[in-house]
């Protein structure tokens, strides 16, 4: 995800948070319905839906029916529970290093009933798994390298006939890892899809 910033000497993408894991809840909307989920500190946008993550679930379409479904990054799960209620027959796959946010999107899609959701580390998921969709707002704080990384891990396990969409602050490299996109992975085609408040909602797909 794109605009946090360290708390406290800790990072949202760290692996065990050093922060006190002080949880509130916060009542939210999602997939037009108002809900209520946990958060805590020393997971991204602790205390709302930060602004790209509400971009990018305005730009995208409904995801599909079935299959398997990526939310890269997931946080505490505002794009994994979205994909989950619009998409009750596939299954989400809600990953992150994040052992705190983890357990808190484990614990939302439980509240409100969700049985499609595995929240998994990056080595839980299985490898032969190919995605029908990924939705991410990637953590472009991890720097240059390690976010390339991430992106030449999964996006080469789209499926036939599938899309990632990837929510990308104008100001911290949005246009720049459109061009990398182009480039490194051209049996992939990268458009832009939109564009508001400052990013970038960047289309990823691989022809059907």
């Amino acid at each position: 995800m794109t605009d946090s910033t360290p708390m406290d000497g800790d990072h949202y993408f760290s692996a065990a948070p050093a922060t006190p894991d002080q949880r509130r809840t916060l009542r939210v909307r999602l997939a037009g319905r108002d809900v209520e989920v946990q958060t805590a500190r020393g997971v991204f946008s602790a205390d709302r839906v930060d602004l790209g993550t509400s971009v990018l679930l305005r730009e995208v379409p409904d995801p599909p029916e079935r299959g398997d479904l990526l939310d890269l990054g997931c946080g505490w799960g505002p794009v994994a529970l979205t994909m989950a209620m619009l998409s009750p027959g596939a299954t989400v796959w809600a990953v992150d290093v994040n052992a705190r946010a983890l357990d808190l999107v484990r614990r939302n899609a439980e509240s409100l009933g969700l049985r499609n959701v595995r929240p998994a580390t990056p080595e839980e998921v299985p490898d032969d798994v190919r995605f029908a969709a990924l939705w991410s707002n990637p953590p472009i704080r991890v720097g240059k390298t390690e976010l390339h990384a991430l992106m030449t891990r999964w996006l080469p396990r789209l499926d036939d006939g599938a899309s990632a969409y990837l929510v990308v602050q104008r100001h911290l490299g949005a246009d720049s890892l459109h061009s990398w996109l182009r480039h490194t992975m051209p049996d992939l085609d990268t458009t832009r899809v939109g564009s508001a408040k400052g990013f970038r909602v960047l289309r990823v797909h691989r022809a059907g």
